[in-house]
């Protein structure tokens, strides 16, 4: 085994660099689980004409949708509470934008899908029809219908200009899969992810709740028992940018407070809208309050952690009266243990979570140029220093910290990488410095280095 993964300085890393440019261009969510036996499906060759669902070209054009999602969502509450005919430009905008979801649609059935069972993709075009059409197919076809053909063909109650719209809100499912997407992508800051899918389903939730009361008053069959008619007259007169952030401001001020001011329900329609719409505000503040708190926790528990130990480690010296000497030993290995870990160096925990190939690699990648300097190792076999490496590890130490001391039993011996070390010995009652060690030396009996790497035994 030893001698296929010393290959890897050499054709198995090419075979590597290969594979990684290969599969560069998978997300972290883009991994296929191959069912047993069968072939990684990276390596299928799909059929003619049939589209990978990972590849960039569609990845593209999935972002590109999102954006017009993002104007369905704010359009579709607009028009259904705000405009009772089309007003241009938008009736145009929305034809456009169901222009390229109809696109989309065709798109679909030439696109393979990952089967649940077997993990493997789909590429039979006949499946991928079926699968498409027993889904999601009716809700996409609605969705895209123009709102002027919707109003022809719906009854004479029914049509509203608007209340077919609110049927793209169907199309909202792909933001969610966007953002579970996002929150795997090591590319992107999960903290920062969160936070702005937390915003955006704030912001629609104000925008959907003030489009909708703002219908109830302009329905109302006496304008001025309403909550906007009461404090602002014939409402109807005023200009839609008025009415609109009137609106929001209702909206927001429910959402964020208690109580109501210059703005609150005048007759029964309203007031069950607004117990409706706070009883919402309660789920939609502890969801809010609940993820937020999750991510600020998770960004400061390491601080909480490390100040918890350096308070646990400096009662123990107390209680035990250590001497002054041990004390700044053991918090100067602290400090730097957490400093470490905050830049990322501290790698043994992540290499012990891979497999023995793979540590064997990263050590040999990490570990053989410094090992193959050192006097003692010369004339040793590559296949003997690279046994060695693989069972090295990396370790910091901050100044004037023991390290081995005088006649204990050795059972590790340290290659020192950066940084010296003094030899001391006992003389007459007192420290003395026999000798110094700089880099790439072996070190017998040492105190005070910053950094070196050491073989178990």
């Amino acid at each position: 085994m030893f001698g296929r993964v010393s290959m890897c300085g050499a054709g198995a890393a090419e075979e590597m660099e290969q594979l990684s440019r290969e599969g560069s261009h998978y997300s972290i969510t883009s991994g296929i689980l191959p069912s047993l036996g069968a072939r990684s499906n990276r390596r299928v060759q799909l059929r003619r004409f049939t589209i990978s669902p990972y590849d960039r070209r569609y990845r593209a054009w999935e972002t590109f949708l999102i954006v017009l999602v993002a104007y369905t969502a704010w359009v579709s509450p607009f028009e259904f509470g705000f405009l009772e005919e089309p007003e241009a430009p938008l009736p145009i905008l929305d034809n456009v934008v169901n222009g390229f979801f109809a696109i989309d649609i065709i798109l679909t059935f030439f696109v393979a899908y990952l089967d649940r069972t077997t993990y493997l993709l789909i590429d039979d075009r006949g499946l991928i029809a079926w699968k498409y059409a027993s889904s999601w197919l009716a809700f996409d076809v609605v969705s895209t219908i123009p709102s002027e053909l919707a109003r022809r063909i719906s009854p004479q109650a029914l049509r509203t200009y608007g209340l077919f719209n609110m049927l793209r809100l169907w199309r909202l499912r792909r933001v969610s899969a966007l953002f579970a997407r996002l929150e795997k992508d090591r590319n992107f800051n999960y903290f920062w992810v969160r936070c702005a899918k937390l915003i955006c389903v704030t912001l629609f939730a104000v925008h959907c709740a003030g489009c909708f009361y703002y219908l109830l008053a302009a329905r109302y069959h006496n304008h001025k028992k309403t909550w906007i008619g009461a404090s602002m007259g014939d409402f109807l007169r005023e200009s839609l940018w008025i009415r609109y952030v009137t609106s929001m401001y209702w909206s927001i001020t429910t959402l964020t407070t208690v109580g109501y001011g210059d703005l609150h329900a005048e007759n029964t329609r309203e007031m069950i809208f607004d117990i409706v719409y706070m009883l919402f505000n309660l789920g939609l503040t502890a969801y809010l309050i609940g993820n937020m708190t999750n991510l600020v926790v998770h960004g400061t528990s390491r601080t909480r952690k490390f100040r918890d130990t350096i308070q646990a480690a400096s009662s123990f010296a107390q209680r035990n009266q250590l001497p002054l000497r041990l004390q700044d030993q053991m918090l100067s290995h602290l400090c730097l243990k957490f400093r470490t870990d905050s830049e990322g160096l501290e790698q043994q925990e992540t290499l012990d979570s891979l497999p023995k190939a793979i540590r064997s690699s990263i050590s040999h990648f990490l570990f053989y140029s410094l090992v193959d300097k050192v006097y003692l190792f010369r004339g040793v076999s590559n296949d003997l220093l690279f046994q060695l490496v693989s069972e090295m590890k990396a370790e910091y130490f901050p100044p004037k910290e023991d390290v081995i001391l005088q006649n204990e039993a050795p059972t590790d011996f340290y290659i020192l990488v950066s940084g010296a070390v003094d030899l001391l010995v006992f003389k007459n009652g007192g420290e003395q410095a026999s000798a110094m060690h700089s880099s790439d030396q072996i070190l017998p009996h040492c105190f005070s280095l910053d950094y070196t790497i050491y073989f178990n035994k």
